[in-house]
């Protein structure tokens, strides 16, 4: 797409709004093209650069502010300062595809001379932070439980965008019925190697006014999102409740492993991500959830189901770390003290829901982190706790669901390995009454 000043001053301005980061990067961009009604091709150029910039902050800062020959010599005064402007034109030409002849016409005093040395940027000779584009406080937490070349890697995967991921509604539809409609829409998809609901979209289309999609056959859920109900596993006249249920996209996926039978509550503590359950609710054809909202994790309606549930999921608040690929700016929106105060809500969380189970009852704790802390950590302190419990290893679970992936105690998926985002879960059974 032709670069014009139009155009470079709206990534300019998107860029002035989002980079503060006071609020969601999508959120705010939301609002961005609320009030600046712009066409598809100018939306999907800011969107791009945007999540671009954010995805590679660290190597654009480092090449905003370098002290490259070309740039003192020719760049103005203000030349060493990461401004949106900067980054945006360090982006177009270091991960854009943009040659500097193509932005020339919107280049300023010095800028051509500046984007060359940004272009000669060795990324491998620079420190790990940057090359893995991970904040400083964030590699040091890994540290503790990862090598360099893993942090490497982790970081160089969470670089790149995700795969859209979809899930096969199973009340309405088979895969395979799904994967020919497809098919007929010209619109390539494969079927996902782990899930065996699950399809993986080569390109991101507004599946939102698709029919599959408005029929409620299918909805977006990442394959390692997916997994997670699998470990599960409830039984069609089971008792289940979605602890920390969100807009529901598990709870739907739980309740078609129900065969819509039994009971499963949806419970939550906001009032809008349980609101935003009600369209997807209608469209899916489930009639056995019963959405519930939650003051907090030791609510009265909580208490009352104490030890009558035969399935409980916990996909726990967390930093969101896993999810890089979606949502860049939670590295810089998360802090080690975030950290510690997500940790404190995930043991109280865990243990109230723990309080619902049955003896015999299973248990899947789970978040999209991939730091230890929020993870096995969590669950080991769990387990010296609550002797009345044991960890089934989710490896066995998999095999036992006849899902042909390698793990061990727990279930760990990572972007470079398996092609899902970020995710961690733990399969807990209750032993004793």
């Amino acid at each position: 797409m032709l670069i014009t000043e139009y155009r470079l001053d709206l990534v300019i301005q998107a860029l002035r709004a989002i980079l503060p980061l006071a609020h969601p990067a999508d959120t705010t961009l939301r609002y961005f093209f609320q009030d600046n009604r712009i066409g598809s091709n100018e939306r999907a150029l800011v969107a791009e650069t945007v999540f671009g910039v954010l995805r590679h902050r660290l190597l654009l800062e480092h090449a905003c502010e370098s002290k490259g020959e070309a740039a003192s010599d020719a760049a103005p005064s203000s030349a060493k300062v990461a401004t949106p402007r900067r980054m945006a034109l360090a982006y177009f030409v270091r991960f854009g595809g943009y040659n500097l002849r193509e932005i020339e016409p919107v280049l300023k005093h010095g800028e051509k001379e500046w984007l060359a040395t940004v272009k000669g940027v060795k990324v491998e000779e620079l420190p790990l932070t940057v090359q893995a584009e991970l904040p400083d406080w964030l590699v040091e937490k890994m540290r503790a439980s990862y090598s360099d070349a893993d942090i490497l890697a982790i970081g160089r995967a969470m670089q790149q965008g995700a795969p859209l991921d979809i899930r096969v509604n199973t009340l309405l539809a088979k895969r395979d019925e799904v994967l020919q409609q497809l098919h007929e829409k010209k619109i390539e998809a494969s079927a996902t190697p782990y899930s065996p609901i699950g399809i993986r979209l080569k390109d991101k289309i507004p599946l939102n006014r698709d029919a599959l999609f408005t029929e409620g056959k299918v909805e977006v859920q990442d394959e390692g999102s997916q997994l997670l109900g699998l470990l599960l596993a409830p039984k069609r006249n089971d008792m289940v409740v979605d602890f920390c249920a969100g807009a529901g996209g598990k709870t739907l996926m739980l309740s078609a492993q129900m065969n819509s039978q039994g009971r499963l509550y949806a419970l939550d503590v906001s009032e809008k991500r349980l609101a935003n359950l009600k369209p997807r609710l209608k469209r899916s054809g489930a009639s056995n959830i019963q959405p519930m909202l939650i003051a907090h994790e030791n609510d009265l309606k909580v208490k009352r189901l104490a030890g009558k549930i035969d399935r409980v999921l916990v996909d726990a608040p967390c930093s969101g770390l896993g999810t890089l690929r979606r949502n860049p700016d939670l590295k810089f929106r998360q802090s080690p003290g975030s950290i510690e105060e997500l940790t404190r809500k995930q043991a109280a969380i865990l243990a109230s829901a723990s309080r619902l189970l049955k003896k015999g009852g299973r248990l899947v704790y789970a978040t999209c982190s991939i730091l230890p802390e929020e993870n096995q950590r969590i669950v080991e302190a769990f387990l010296a706790e609550h002797p009345d419990f044991t960890l089934k290893p989710a490896g066995d679970v998999l095999h036992q669901q006849k899902i042909a992936l390698e793990m061990g105690d727990y279930l760990e998926l990572r972007p470079q390995l398996h092609g899902t985002d970020g995710f961690f879960a733990a399969v807990l059974e209750r032993t004793g009454s």
